[in-house]
């Protein structure tokens, strides 16, 4: 079906109007957002994004809103994957938690822009040349192996994007507000706000390449790529909020990823040997070849998402991992405050703290095995346990 032009202004109005209003009423006054603020505008987006797939069901009808709705819930997934690194890097640059929002809504704009740029090549490719299906699943297959390593989301060192963002970008040791430059000795330098939003930048473009292929390996309509691409990055920066403690329990998500990457690769060589016009496959005829529809690819993306999720959730592994990651993460919020922070900010963080560290003493030893570089771990609690007492000696004294 053919999108006309007004549609496509309309929507795309619409996309840079919800950002518009994210920014202007929730991002411009730095504030660390509450888990109710999460939940409820998590929830609204979400509710934008289905409500537009019905609408492209209805005026598009079946097949179109299946495929909207397949590509939604695949481009979501891997967002939620990518929430891992943007977590590595934010704490990696050691970004302010009120400060955090701005970073990744400049993350979202500039991945939108950056996969609007592939969506469209991507198109043109496909149009041109029906080979690039066989490309295409073969990133996703590459891809889909790389996520079944090990420590695939490894935070203990820092990712090649940060070392080439600090090595190419020198900028001040500090924060200065959410200001992208300040000045140190009367020179003007970057700050380290500025340092993280390239490394973001850079990681969006990286993830493009195998988000797009994976889309189009479901869809070739471009405005379904499109908005299932938009939407499913729009309610990101909430969602990211809402769940960030939680990442670390889905163990086996890029188990699941791995498989519905695979599928879909697999789905596209057979697309790719279906409409094959190579002279070295087949004489350059079509291979006869079974070609898996659109909703038999919802349904398994669906069912691997449950299964994955709900094996995750059921974990003891994944609850004891969660609990060293918190546990570290807080650790490193706390010592990482300023001298000025409000005792209540403290307590807060220093609470969760806490309860962390008793809920580790009650673990397994099999679990306590998870704890990497543990008298490095030790050493970190014992420093906010001693920056904690001093500020509460301050606090006294006031």
């Amino acid at each position: 079906m053919e999108v006309s032009p007004i549609v496509w202004t309309l929507t795309i109005a619409g996309i840079v109007a919800l950002l518009a209003f994210d920014f202007f009423f929730h991002v411009r006054k730095a504030h660390t957002p509450t888990l109710k603020e999460s939940a409820t505008w998590s929830a609204i987006y979400v509710g934008l994004a289905l409500s537009f797939g019905l609408g492209v069901w209805f005026f598009g009808g079946s097949k179109m809103g299946t495929e909207y709705f397949a590509g939604y819930v695949t481009e979501e997934a891997l967002s939620v994957d990518n929430l891992f690194v943007f977590l590595i890097l934010l704490s990696s640059f050691k970004v302010p938690r009120k400060h955090q929002q701005k970073v990744l809504l400049f993350g979202i704009v500039f991945s939108l822009l950056a996969r609007t740029g592939f969506i469209f090549l991507g198109a043109a490719l496909i149009n041109s040349f029906a080979w690039v299906f066989y490309i295409f699943g073969l990133i996703l297959l590459i891809t889909a192996g790389n996520l079944l390593k090990p420590d695939n989301h490894d935070d203990d060192s820092e990712t090649l994007v940060v070392r080439l963002a600090r090595k190419l970008l020198p900028a001040s040791g500090h924060f200065d507000g959410d200001k992208l430059f300040t000045e140190v000795d009367g020179k003007k330098v970057l700050t380290p706000m500025l340092l993280v939003m390239v490394a973001i930048g850079a990681t969006d473009i990286l993830f493009a390449l195998d988000s797009i292929p994976a889309i189009f390996g479901l869809t070739q309509n471009v405005f379904i790529v499109f908005t299932a691409t938009a939407f499913s990055l729009m309610g990101l920066r909430q969602l990211f909020f809402l769940i960030d403690e939680l990442l670390d329990r889905l163990t086996y998500l890029s188990y699941g990823l791995a498989a519905i990457l695979g599928f879909i690769g697999v789905k596209l060589i057979l697309h790719a040997l279906h409409e094959n016009n190579l002279p070295f496959i087949n004489d350059g005829q079509h291979v006869n070849v079974v070609e898996i529809s659109t909703g038999t690819s919802l349904s398994v993306i669906l069912g691997v998402l449950a299964v994955t999720i709900i094996g995750s959730l059921l974990s003891p592994k994944g609850k004891a991992k969660a609990m060293v990651s918190n546990a570290k993460r807080h650790a490193t919020s706390y010592v990482d405050l300023n001298y000025e922070t409000d005792i209540a900010e403290r307590e807060r963080i220093f609470d969760k703290l806490v309860r962390e560290e008793q809920e580790l003493k009650r673990l397994p030893e099999k679990y306590k095995r998870l704890i990497r570089n543990e008298t490095e771990f030790m050493n970190l609690i014992r420093r906010a346990h001693a920056e904690h007492d001093q500020a509460l000696e301050r606090a006294g004294e006031k």
